[in-house]
């Protein structure tokens, strides 16, 4: 007598944080879909310009969406590894193709020789790394939990390089005065800013990863007047708040973090006590 196939139960999916990881991967979607518009029209032009520039605004959304929906599945006590995988899928189409089709568009394919090949291969890599980034955090994620574990990446996130990298891109073609085009030297120092960025994916460097922020503790207020300042400096100075926001995190995993006593990083991290026992 056959027995009948047995299957794996079915992962529970929760609507409303699964809904905004939606809405990241079609901010990606939709941002890919414009760099190809853009494609089409003479570089430099007004018209790529413009495109370009509403592909970076679907990327930063995209990074919104990727801030917000974590954070609810954890407030809604539904995170899961159904959550964990479909944030990865997402993440690597806003955060690893597009922007890298973006970066390559607008700066890395038009270097001259010899340099053209430094542009094809630092999108191979950012890629590349973007994606080995996300699976070599799912691994970890999925690993059984340790005592003391952190909660803080391992590596520069993958929606933090990518809002780096797009940012600093727009900022520099935005005020660059030779109607939109940059000079040889500017999109060397992009490609080799790309590759670093790439690299720090990769890394062991320490990055914090915020969650220690809830309505619960008292390092909430100090972190919300924050949020506040950021998004007042957001309105103000929307073309360079962005960049300066992405690289001071950046920075602050790479130079200052390892310098800086428990305490400071508690203060700066929004860490109450207990969290900054453990």
């Amino acid at each position: 007598m056959n027995k009948q196939p047995v299957f794996p139960d079915e992962p529970q999916i929760p609507i409303l944080p699964n809904m905004l990881t939606a809405g990241n991967l079609l901010c990606g979607f939709f941002a890919i879909l414009i760099i190809f518009e853009g494609m089409g029209f003479t570089p430099g032009s007004s018209e790529a310009f413009a495109c370009f520039q509403k592909a970076t605004y679907l990327i930063f959304a995209a990074c919104i969406f990727d801030l917000l929906d974590g954070r609810v599945a954890r407030m809604c006590g539904s995170d899961g590894p159904f959550g964990r995988e479909f944030d990865s899928i997402a993440d690597v189409v806003s955060f690893g193709i597009a922007p890298a089709m973006l970066l390559s568009k607008a700066v890395l394919f038009g270097l001259p020789q010899p340099w053209t090949w430094m542009g094809w291969g630092v999108a191979v890599l950012y890629l590349l790394c973007a994606a080995l980034r996300l699976a070599r955090f799912n691994c970890m994620a999925a690993a059984p939990r340790k005592e003391n574990q952190s909660s803080d990446f391992i590596g520069l996130p993958v929606p933090m390089a990518a809002g780096a990298v797009v940012s600093t891109m727009y900022l520099v073609v935005y005020t660059y005065e030779t109607d939109r085009i940059l000079n040889t030297g500017w999109q060397i120092v992009m490609a080799l800013a790309m590759a670093g960025v790439s690299i720090l994916m990769m890394s062991r460097v320490i990055y914090p990863s915020f969650k220690h922020i809830t309505f619960k503790k008292k390092t909430t207020a100090t972190a919300i007047v924050g949020a506040v300042i950021a998004i007042c400096a957001l309105v103000a100075f929307p073309w360079v708040m962005p960049a300066v926001l992405f690289c001071l995190y950046l920075l602050y995993g790479l130079l200052m973090r390892p310098w800086l006593t428990r305490r400071w990083q508690a203060r700066i991290e929004a860490m109450d006590d207990e969290d900054e026992e453990s």
